[in-house]
C-alpha cells in the first residue's frame, strides 16, 4: 500500500509540474520557415485596376507555377520603392511565404512619374484580386486564402504607399513596411486615419529617407497600436537584396540588415496575421524592448 501511495504521489507530482511548464518558444523567424517556395507571374484585374504583379506561395516544392500547399494562407501585398524591380526584393518576399504567407508585388507605377495615389490602389486592388482568387473555381488560389487575414508592406515609396492604401481598406487587418517615404497624398495625414496596428521599420543611417524626416512624422500621425522600430546602423538600399543607383550604406552589412528585416517583418506577420501568440514577446514584450540589433519605440 505505502509503495502505490507513493508511485501515485509521484505521478500526481509529475503530472503538475508538466501543467506548469512556460509554453513552447516561437520558431526562430530568421531562419526560413517550413514551407517550399512556388512563384507565378499574374495579370491583376480588380477593382478597377490592371497591372503585372508576382505572387509568391507557400507550396509542396520550390519553382515557378509549383502546387500550392494545403490550407489557406493571410495575404499581403507589397510595394516596390521608387524606380526599383520587384526582383529587388525577393529574397524578403519569398522568406514571407515560407512562413506561411501569399505574399503579391504589382509592377505598376515604376517610371519615372509614379502615382503615389494609383500605387495605393494597386496595392488594395492586388489584395481584393486575391479574395477573389480564393473563390474562383480552378484558380490556383481557390480555397487557399484567408480572406480575412490581410496585410499591406513597401519599401521607400511603397511603403509609403501601403499607409496610404491602409487608410483606405477597412478589409485590411495590419500594415507593416520598409523606410516608409512621404507620398502624395500624404502618408503622414493617412497615418492618422488608420485604426490598425502599423509597423515602421527603418535604419538609423538612411540618408534617402531619414527617420526624422519620414518615419517620424508618419508614427507620431498614427494613434495606437504603432511602431516605429530602427535598425542600428541600417541603411535605405538595405532593405533591398542587391544595391541600385544612388545608393546609400550604412554600418552594417546589407546580409546582416536583411536577415534583421526578416526576422523582424516575419514575426510581426506571424503575429498579427497567422495568430502566432507565442510571439506576443518578439512583437510588443522583454524580447522586442531589449533587442540589442533594433531600437524599439511603440505604444500598444
Amino acid at each position: 500500500m505505502l509503495r502505490r501511495a507513493i508511485l501515485a504521489l509521484t505521478l500526481l507530482t509529475a503530472g503538475a509540474l508538466v501543467g506548469l511548464q512556460a509554453p513552447a518558444a516561437a520558431a526562430d523567424s530568421t531562419n526560413p520557415g517550413p514551407y517550399a517556395v512556388g512563384y507565378v507571374d499574374a495579370n491583376v484585374s480588380a477593382s478597377g485596376r490592371s497591372f503585372s504583379a508576382r505572387v509568391y506561395y507557400p507550396a509542396t516544392t520550390a519553382g515557378q507555377n509549383a502546387p500550392i500547399a494545403a490550407g489557406r494562407f493571410p495575404a499581403v501585398a507589397f510595394g516596390h520603392g521608387f524606380l526599383q524591380a520587384i526582383s529587388k526584393y525577393a529574397g524578403t518576399l519569398t522568406h514571407l511565404s515560407s512562413w506561411g504567407f501569399v505574399v503579391a508585388a504589382p509592377t505598376s507605377q515604376g517610371g519615372l512619374f509614379p502615382s503615389h495615389g494609383a500605387f495605393a490602389d494597386d496595392l488594395n486592388a492586388q489584395l481584393a484580386w486575391l479574395v477573389a482568387q480564393d473563390a474562383t473555381a480552378g484558380s490556383r488560389f481557390n480555397a487557399h486564402i484567408n480572406t480575412a487575414k490581410l496585410g499591406l508592406s513597401g519599401h521607400s515609396m511603397g511603403a509609403g504607399a501601403s499607409v496610404l492604401a491602409g487608410a483606405r481598406n477597412s478589409a485590411v487587418t495590419t500594415v507593416a513596411n520598409l523606410a516608409a517615404a512621404e507620398t502624395n497624398p500624404s502618408a503622414v495625414t493617412a497615418a492618422g486615419t488608420l485604426t490598425k496596428p502599423l509597423m515602421l521599420l527603418s535604419g538609423s543611417a538612411d540618408g534617402t529617407a531619414p527617420p526624422a524626416s519620414h518615419q517620424r512624422p508618419i508614427y507620431n500621425a498614427k494613434p495606437a497600436p504603432k511602431q516605429l522600430r530602427t535598425i542600428t546602423g541600417g541603411f535605405h538600399c538595405g532593405f533591398m537584396d542587391s544595391t541600385s543607383t544612388f545608393c546609400d550604406s550604412g554600418s552594417i552589412s546589407r546580409a546582416t540588415q536583411l536577415q534583421i528585416t526578416r526576422r523582424v517583418l516575419t514575426d510581426w506577420f506571424r503575429f498579427y496575421l497567422a495568430g502566432d501568440t507565442s510571439l506576443n514577446d518578439a512583437v510588443w514584450g522583454t524580447a522586442a524592448h531589449s533587442d540589442p540589433q533594433v531600437v524599439f519605440e511603440g505604444v500598444a
